[in-house]
């Protein structure tokens, strides 16, 4: 018999899945900004710099030397930028999972699988979507099923 939330936790459900919402798809933008980011380095050998001597957003050509590859841009390397953001993001999304998780009473396999999210494009839009509709759904049933008079006159009117 799978476990089910406590009763005194349903409150804080929904802020959760709110949070997780908002943390998968800020966590899936980035995530989408740095494959893009790797497809310009690796294929095009290319990076996007800010506020250098190019102007205010450039892209600097990537150098492949014995050492690996060398930038040739000046200013903010955004696209380091996108790299730092997206981990800490990603710390972040991990965190709402794991709330969201620990909360609803799911099995781990359903953790892992929901912190793929942040590493597989595009499947943190799908989760997120498919996840919130089963929490707030379950919700809306027990929230239904633990206000029996309610319903009665629900169903009367």
């Amino acid at each position: 018999m799978p476990l089910e939330p406590k009763p005194a936790d349903l409150p804080r459900i929904r802020g959760a899945v709110k949070f997780y919402q908002v943390a998968s798809v800020i966590t899936g933008v980035m995530l989408l900004l740095l494959c893009a980011e790797m497809i310009l380095k690796y294929a095009f050998h290319l990076e996007l710099f800010a506020f250098g001597d190019a102007g205010f957003l450039a892209f600097a050509q990537v150098l492949e030397t014995a050492q690996g590859l060398e930038s040739t841009g000046t200013g903010v390397n955004l696209s380091t930028g996108i790299l730092i953001a997206h981990g800490w993001f990603y710390v972040v999304y991990l965190f709402a999972d794991f709330r969201l998780w620990s909360l609803m009473r799911w099995p781990f396999t359903r953790f892992i699988v929901i912190a793929l999210g942040g590493v597989v494009p595009f499947l943190s839009f799908f989760l997120e979507g498919r996840i919130a509709r089963e929490v707030r759904a379950y919700l809306d049933e027990r929230e239904a099923a633990s206000t029996p008079g309610q319903a009665a006159q629900d169903a009367a009117a």
